[in-house]
């Protein structure tokens, strides 16, 4: 629990602050300049989740399992220096290939010098992660917002242009990844262990031949949203570029939390499988399940309720068609965060390539949607229903997954579709009857109820059966 609070906090407070700084991006610059500073972080951040591989997990398991831990550490640290060198010029290519603006090739170039940084912050974080020192990832990625959110403030006071404003974010992410080297690495490694722990070309090839399943894992999710930027960059206008980015900027905070507890719970469900524990391993996933479908009808019904209001209010009046379209990117969060903790029992019983086999479905199934529909239909809703079209099959493989190996049943599946469907239909018609900010309040003051007294009952249950065992 300690280990999730500190990735929660680090996350939702990175999140709200970069949220703050993309807000005021889009209110000080014009759609254009702003389209093509987005372009150019969908490239770079499009490339940065596949350039670490995907082996933070099979980094997590070797710094548990061996006893070697510096070896593994500068290893895994010159790995994801050499990738991070190699992805930065597969960057420059790309933005090259893909465009003829000037601006965005330059941005392009910028802001991939991040992916050098990354990778090496990826290994600290990764080590926190398996060491419980997620207070040290807190401190850090909260300097880190707040440079950048300041940054931002200073702008408001003295103009700068938009490669100006990319150049000082390289700057203040290098100077993360020096807080992160003095203060989350110097106590776990050596400057001389760095130098002499050599990673031959071989190895590398068989630690990314052996772990690949975690390299398409790892990397999907980003590029699953990733690659819809770049697409509509292509295919539709620069505003419809920066609407997507507003409604994913807003998904993406409220993604963290199902993110970080399936991050944080992998060890956990790992020692119970590994243990043999099957009924407290089912247990406690279906324990998880029941909060993480709440936590994304909660969220989408928040999202449907105020988006008409908060995303003009926040991001401008420029942007007023943006909330229909928020709300359809929302339909995703009904299944991401169940998706995620789904994805993280299946890792757990160590089906990482059914798991990465699910991902490529999904992310081909999302593309060619996408790349279709836009070929009939210029909207951005075929981009929104198309991935959420995508997730609702990924979930459906991995639901057919856990079915077989006895984790859920047939009914079980019925019924979270059924009551997803059935609670959201319910709110959508009683919306049209209700003041929405009342009827919000009123629909989860009932639930919490519900919720409070189910749970009441069954904690008075336990105690009974407790006592009738010592009675007899």
């Amino acid at each position: 629990m300690r280990n999730s609070f500190w990735g929660l906090a680090s996350n939702i407070s990175q999140a709200l602050l970069i949220s703050l700084f993309y807000v005021m991006l889009a209110r000080k610059y014009s759609a254009t300049d702003f389209s093509y500073f987005l372009i150019a972080i969908s490239i770079y951040q499009f490339l940065t989740t596949i350039s670490n591989l995907g082996l933070g997990q099979w980094f997590t398991r070797e710094v548990a399992n061996t006893g070697n831990t510096e070896k593994i550490i500068s290893k895994f640290l010159k790995l994801q220096l050499y990738c991070g060198a190699g992805f930065y010029l597969f960057n420059v290519l790309i933005a090259f290939a893909l465009y003829d603006n000037h601006e965005i090739r330059l941005l392009a170039a910028l802001a991939g010098i991040n992916i050098v940084f990354d990778n090496l912050i990826y290994v600290i974080k990764c080590l926190n992660i398996a060491g419980a020192a997620q207070h040290i990832t807190f401190k850090i990625v909260v300097a880190d917002s707040i440079l950048k959110f300041l940054m931002v403030l200073l702008f408001c006071f003295f103009p700068m242009s938009i490669i100006a404003l990319s150049f000082g974010l390289i700057c203040i992410r290098f100077l993360t990844l020096n807080l992160f080297l003095k203060f989350g690495l110097r106590q776990r490694l050596d400057t001389r262990s760095l130098l002499i722990n050599k990673i031959p070309i071989k190895e590398v090839a068989r630690i990314v031949i052996n772990n690949w399943p975690f390299l398409v894992i790892g990397s999907a999710s980003v590029v699953y949203w990733r690659i819809g930027n770049i697409i509509i960059s292509k295919m539709l206008s620069l505003f419809d570029v920066a609407i997507y980015e507003i409604s994913f900027r807003i998904f993406s905070f409220f993604q963290i939390v199902p993110l970080i507890l399936s991050a944080t719970l992998f060890p956990h469900f790992v020692s119970l499988y590994n243990a043999g524990n099957t009924s407290q391993f089912t247990a406690c996933y279906k324990k998880y399940l029941h909060f993480f479908l709440i936590y994304g009808l909660f969220i989408y019904t928040f999202i449907y309720s105020f988006s008409g209001w908060m995303v003009p209010f926040l991001f401008g009046q420029q942007y007023a068609a943006a909330p229909i379209y928020t709300e359809q990117m929302f339909l995703t969060m009904l299944l991401f965060p169940t998706g995620m903790l789904q994805a993280t029992v299946l890792i757990s019983m160590k089906l990482e390539k059914v798991d990465m086999i699910i991902n490529i479905i999904s992310l081909i199934i999302v593309v060619s949607s996408i790349l279709v529909g836009l070929s009939f239909i210029h909207s951005l809703t075929v981009v929104n229903i198309s991935i959420f079209i995508s997730f609702l099959i990924f979930h459906i493989c991995q639901d057919y997954i856990l079915v077989k190996k006895g984790i859920l049943t047939i009914r079980g599946v019925m019924n979270f579709y059924s009551a997803t469907v059935l609670f959201i239909a319910g709110y959508a018609y009683l919306t049209s009857k209700y003041m929405a900010v009342t009827l919000f309040g009123i629909v989860w003051a009932l639930v919490a109820v519900v919720l409070t007294i189910t749970r009441w009952i069954k904690t008075v249950r336990s105690q009974s059966a407790i006592a009738d065992t010592h009675t007899l």
